[in-house]
């Protein structure tokens, strides 16, 4: 706006601009107009400012009350990180979209959550009586073959691979080789558990009346560990 020093007030009111009520400010939000009661998207009270326009921020900004989105966040660049931590509580209405970037996201309270690409969950609750599932590993192992006895004899195949894990993590997997077993066949029991953090100890235990042999194959093993 120029000086009005200059200015005749006939010709300048139009570039003041003021509330639309005559009383000033108070509690309760008044649209902000020119001098010519044009109303614009601002709207000021002594306890808040609302916009019902487009809001850009150049600068950064920090929210450190409860954050509502009605319909999406987005990020178009770089990295978005939510969390109660740093705005407090956040709700997304519909959705949380960016293009780009990495999202972190603090507690998550839906009744449902799809990802379409990469998702990072510290802790995951199953259900809401159900366990949380704090921890999972995955790994591939080169698995050399092994003879399998007839069953109750000599026990089973036994061995070891290391893969991240604690004493109490379920530990499930198979070998891509035991289709090729001769002998026992499909008559073919394996486990896999740990016995030390890190270490899996794998069965496999033959159920048929001949011995069999298994082909060098890929173990493929995942690790979950469950809390109450």
């Amino acid at each position: 706006m120029p000086t009005l020093g200059t200015q005749n007030i006939s010709t300048s009111y139009p570039q003041l601009l003021k509330t639309f009520g005559t009383g000033g400010l108070d509690g309760t939000l008044q649209v902000v107009t020119d001098g010519d009661n044009t109303s614009s998207a601002l709207s000021v009270s002594t306890s808040g400012v609302a916009s019902t326009g487009s809001l850009e921020v150049v600068g950064t900004s920090l929210l450190t009350g409860a954050v509502t989105f009605g319909t999406s966040f987005t990020a178009s660049t770089g990295t978005a990180t939510i969390g109660a931590a740093v705005i407090g509580a956040t709700t997304f209405t519909t959705g949380f979209t960016s293009s780009t970037g990495t999202n972190t996201l603090g507690t998550i309270a839906s009744t449902t959550f799809t990802s379409t690409g990469l998702a990072t969950v510290g802790t995951l609750k199953v259900g809401a009586s159900g366990p949380s599932l704090t921890a999972v590993s995955y790994g591939t192992f080169a698995f050399s073959g092994g003879t399998v006895q007839t069953h109750a004899a000599n026990d089973s195949t036994t061995g070891t691979f290391a893969l991240s894990c604690q004493l109490g993590d379920i530990v499930i997997g198979s070998i891509n080789s035991l289709g090729s077993t001769t002998g026992t066949g499909a008559l073919i029991a394996t486990s896999f558990f740990p016995i030390a953090t890190d270490v899996v100890e794998y069965n496999i235990i033959g159920k048929g009346t001949t011995t069999g042999t298994i082909p060098a194959g890929t173990i493929f093993a995942t690790a979950l560990r469950f809390t109450v």
